[in-house]
């Protein structure tokens, strides 16, 4: 079991490898043919920054599939399987879609029936829903035209979803490789621990997915460099989609030998298979609700449901007070919770404790969320390896250990995270044009004037 874990892990690194070196120069390149949108009303960067990161992402894809074909515990899931080859095909079509969408901003209408091409391309290549498992009546084969039917409405589904919530710096890339994380925890136990060799191709796609996003993060976290744009979010959604039709339709139920004794005996012993088997849904959750919300959103406002606006969810986190990167952390907290609970109740459905964990993390998760104001204080030995917002304010000279006294009648000016200035200081802060969330967001929607009101009369003299 040992060496196949060094495969998967060898691929991981290779494609994170991969992804990384080709965003720099890839981040060249969109600046040297203008793929640099501006700045738009419903947009929270307050920089035009370049798109295009999906070609490094693709390039990654590649070359982990390359490498997995090469590898000895690997090699045989091309050679006994038709689905890497449909994965990048599909991957390819939607790809170049978004190259396009990213250079020229295609219509959504023609994004939406790309999307549903390069599913058909996965389905024809045998990438498809052959049959559902349901409680209390067993396995129920698909025909043909509903098994296509319900691959097609699943790869659109999960890569618009992915789509809407790529909103913030990092935060479609992050969430997506904590969802791949969960689902390569539960397809790798499917393989080896019950030895369904049908589940290898979507650990080995899951694998590669959380390379492509550690691959990407380093240079897309806040403040981010470059954006993957639609070229990268699609591309993730599909891989994230291929993984799911692969596992849940072509993994047979009764190879688990659980079918046994009364129909309710069998059904009780399926519960656990039968809630992973959803977890497609639940490791996109977040970006399905957002993705739901929306549509009922814009639909109720008499707007077309692909116009953009600022109410997803990120955009409510901001409105409420959080800044940018808690913002990002407290949509990853909630879809590690959803996704690595879902799993967890998979092995020990009948473990209380799990359930315990899941309501005290919940209450966590519920707790942060209505405190956006509250900035953690990092101790002074750990100052050093903590972002500067984080640390306790001192004075000029003042060594660590000793706080920070305010001179009586000094103002202070908050800045974002807590932290404030005095004096002279305060007048040289920038102004922050405030948005629709206020100025505790990095939520200004145009560009950030440099000179305070007082320098700009001192300069009109």
């Amino acid at each position: 079991m040992g060496q196949p874990v060094r495969d998967y892990l060898l691929t991981l690194c290779v494609t994170a490898a991969v992804t990384y070196l080709l965003t720099g120069p890839v981040r060249k390149f969109a600046i040297a043919i203008g793929a640099m949108p501006a700045i738009r009303a419903r947009d929270v960067h307050r920089e035009p920054t370049p798109r295009l990161g999906g070609i490094a992402m693709f390039g990654g894809l590649c070359a982990g599939l390359i490498v997995a074909a090469h590898l000895h515990n690997l090699d045989w899931v091309f050679q006994l399987s038709t689905e890497p080859r449909a994965l990048l095909s599909g991957a390819a079509l939607i790809w170049l879609i978004g190259v396009l969408d990213d250079k020229f901003e295609i219509d959504a209408l023609i994004k939406l029936g790309g999307q549903m091409i390069a599913a058909a391309v996965m389905v024809i290549q045998g990438l498809t829903i052959l049959w559902l498992p349901i409680p209390g009546v067993g396995t129920v084969a698909l025909t043909q035209w509903q098994g296509t039917l319900l691959t097609v409405a699943l790869v659109v589904i999960t890569i618009n979803a992915v789509n809407f919530v790529d909103g913030l710096d990092g935060l479609a890339a992050g969430m997506v490789c904590i969802a791949s994380a969960a689902f390569f925890l539960y397809t790798y136990r499917l393989w080896y621990g019950h030895m369904i060799e049908a589940a290898a191709p979507a650990t080995l796609f899951m694998a590669i997915l959380m390379g492509m996003c550690l691959g990407f993060l380093p240079h897309n976290m806040h403040p981010a460099r470059i954006f993957m744009g639609d070229s990268g979010s699609m591309l993730i959604g599909l891989v994230l989609a291929a993984g799911a039709i692969s596992v849940t339709g072509r993994v047979d139920p009764d190879t688990m030998r659980l079918f046994a004794g009364s129909e309710r005996e069998a059904t009780h012993a399926m519960l656990p298979v039968f809630i992973p088997l959803l977890l497609p849904l639940t490791i996109i959750a977040v970006p399905a609700a957002d993705l739901v919300l929306a549509i009922v959103r814009r639909t109720w406002n008499g707007q077309s449901p692909f116009a953009a606006d600022r109410g997803h969810l990120h955009h409510r986190l901001l409105e409420i007070g959080h800044s940018h990167s808690r913002s990002v952390l407290i949509m990853y907290f909630w879809s590690a919770l959803i996704a690595f609970g879902a799993v967890g109740y998979s092995v020990h459905s009948t473990s209380l404790w799990i359930v315990l964990v899941i309501m005290g993390m919940s209450t966590l998760g519920l707790v942060l969320l209505l405190m956006p104001r509250f900035t953690p204080r990092a101790p002074y030995w750990a100052e050093r390896f903590v972002p500067p917002r984080y640390r306790r304010r001192r004075g000029k000279g003042e060594q660590p250990g000793e706080e920070a006294a305010s001179a009586p009648g000094a103002q202070q000016e908050p800045l974002e995270g807590g932290m404030g200035r005095t004096g002279s200081e305060s007048q040289e802060r920038v102004p922050v044009v405030v948005g629709v969330s206020g100025v505790n967001g990095a939520t200004a929607v145009g560009p950030r004037s440099r000179l305070s009101d007082r320098d700009r009369a001192e300069s009109a003299r």
